[in-house]
């Protein structure tokens, strides 16, 4: 890739491409939206969003009418947006926005982007409502440093590794989940890491915003008697330095993961199964990462 510079606000010729804004929309409460924002809608030639239903509502709430409302979605996508490039090329300024939020995160924007970085066209942010910055800024977790996940992988095979692979990670960690999923994702959790630190931010910016704040045990047993509601943003500690270099400095890391598991075998004359599930156990990972890896060797 060659060296791009954008000046997004520098006079363009006639004739020239238009530009691609992303446009903040609140995330629960209307009285996020910022001036900027409703005025860049007001003023776009193409408003696309991921629900066009949806976003008309804010529309309507805002008097803004649109001159064109289309549609841009994770379904559509591979379509839609190339046909919507053609049309910033051709000097329209698009404003994209998202259900709820920044376009762009956990959000299929983040390929439009693309896009049009690849089409030297200047994208140009308009700031807002955020639910993982807003869930981190009152979880009183430590916010110097801090990794957002999204939503974890729905294969089981699939969260496992990405967990075992940021059990080491020391800055705290967002994620986002719907409320069907919470529970099995916090016990994923507790299993991979521990009994850490967890907020459970409910609702945000809405009349019934709730945060609960806890242990990952003691935030499933407030769920097992409040049932979930609403869309979660998780906020997690992140791994306790120590123990990150106690896991480092273990007198397994130089054996392999056959001989780490033969060890015990031979050592403690255990069978291979419970050597498999202490293998796992002193690298943080599950037994079925054990076996695969065994498997292939």
């Amino acid at each position: 890739m060659s060296l791009t510079i954008q000046k997004s606000f520098e006079k363009q010729p006639d004739g020239a491409s238009g530009k691609l804004y992303l446009v903040a929309t609140p995330i629960g409460n209307l009285e996020d939206m910022t001036y900027r924002a409703v005025r860049t809608l007001q003023e776009a030639d193409i408003i696309a969003a991921e629900d066009t239903r949806q976003t008309r509502k804010l529309l309507t709430h805002f008097e803004i009418s649109p001159g064109q409302l289309l549609s841009y979605h994770e379904h559509n996508k591979t379509a839609s947006g190339p046909e919507l490039i053609r049309l910033i090329i051709e000097g329209k300024n698009l404003a994209l926005v998202s259900d709820a939020g920044l376009p762009a995160i956990s959000d299929p924007g983040s390929d439009l982007v693309k896009l049009a970085v690849e089409a030297g066209i200047s994208v140009i942010p308009i700031p807002g409502a955020n639910a993982a910055l807003s869930a981190l800024i009152v979880s009183g977790l430590p916010t110097e440093r801090f990794q957002f996940i999204g939503f974890l992988p729905r294969e089981n095979k699939d969260r496992d590794h990405l967990l075992a692979s940021l059990q080491d990670e020391e800055n705290t960690l967002l994620m986002y989940e719907s409320p069907h999923r919470i529970i099995k994702t916090l016990e994923s959790l507790q299993q991979a890491w521990g009994d850490r630190k967890v907020v459970l931010a409910r609702e945000l910016t809405k009349r019934y915003e709730e945060m609960a704040r806890g242990t990952l045990s003691e935030c499933l047993g407030w769920l097992q008697e409040h049932p979930p509601l609403g869309e979660y943003c998780l906020v997690v500690a992140g791994a306790n330095p120590e123990d990150v270099k106690e896991r480092r400095d273990a007198w397994w890391q130089s054996l392999s993961v056959e001989e780490h598991v033969l060890h015990y075998e031979e050592q403690e004359g255990v069978s291979r199964k419970e050597a498999m599930k202490k293998a796992a156990g002193d690298r943080g990972v599950s037994k079925r990462d054990i076996y695969k890896i065994i498997a292939v060797d």
